[in-house]
């Protein structure tokens, strides 16, 4: 029930460390693929409405509210994962979908490259950490982490500033700047997902509660949507440029 993980030890110190059914490795990892399933299911029906010549828009508003509302949510209170890590995929999966489309109606292929794209660096870094090619120490996760609240805050900034005609300079250009402003937020995302890997290789060895298995899960498939459409915003960058 030990780790070196700080955050885990302060997670498993408030939620208790010794539940009747711990975390496990395998149940999370299930927990995970059933999130990744019904987010393309909910992404795929998104599609179809869009292809048969729908008007998506207010179902990726809708998705992408309700899909962040469900984040905080769950984020704060990991209890309710079990239920609301679900709902979170479905109204994801509703916004991922009308997003696809929109890009897929606009550039030929780029979906498609964007899944591969987004599978294979997925795939890499789990064989990376794996082989402990890639340790999460404390730097690194502090280091991930502060990128990752620069991000989010740029892009907050740029969301308010919007409402006043003001735009972030070179965010959403297809400018060589812009371009390498998409690289470095690609990678930060990227390696959010060794946390990811961390949080669940360690959360199953420190013995936190069952539930956590689904928070694990719903982390996981944060850090794989906003991987896949900051990949889509590149490629779509690289086409215009």
């Amino acid at each position: 029930m030990r780790t070196s993980n700080p955050a885990l030890k302060a997670f498993t110190k408030r939620e208790g460390s010794y539940a009747s059914k711990p975390m496990t490795l395998m149940g999370a990892i299930n927990k995970s693929f059933l999130l990744l399933f019904i987010l393309i299911t909910a992404a795929g029906a998104a599609w179809y409405y869009s292809a048969q010549g729908q008007d998506v828009t207010a179902i990726m508003i809708g998705g992408a509210i309700g899909g962040f509302i469900v984040a905080l949510i769950v984020s704060f209170v990991p209890k309710t994962a079990p239920v609301l890590a679900p709902v979170y995929a479905v109204l994801e999966g509703m916004f991922v979908g009308g997003i696809s489309a929109y890009y897929a109606s606009l550039y030929e292929g780029i979906v498609m490259q964007a899944v591969l794209l987004t599978a294979s660096v997925f795939l890499a870094l789990l064989l990376a950490y794996r082989s402990r090619l890639i340790k999460v120490t404390r730097n690194f996760r502090l280091g991930v982490i502060a990128a990752t609240g620069g991000i989010m805050i740029m892009y907050l900034l740029s969301f308010v500033l919007g409402f006043f005609g003001v735009t972030v300079p070179f965010l959403h250009d297809a400018s060589p700047v812009g371009i390498l402003i998409s690289v470095a937020i690609v990678i930060v995302a990227a390696l959010n997902l060794v946390l990811d890997f961390d949080f669940i290789e360690n959360g199953s060895k420190a013995g936190l509660p069952k539930h956590m298995e689904w928070y694990a899960g719903f982390a996981l498939l944060v850090t794989l949507v906003w991987l896949y459409l900051e990949i889509l915003r590149l490629l779509a960058k690289l086409r215009r440029n």
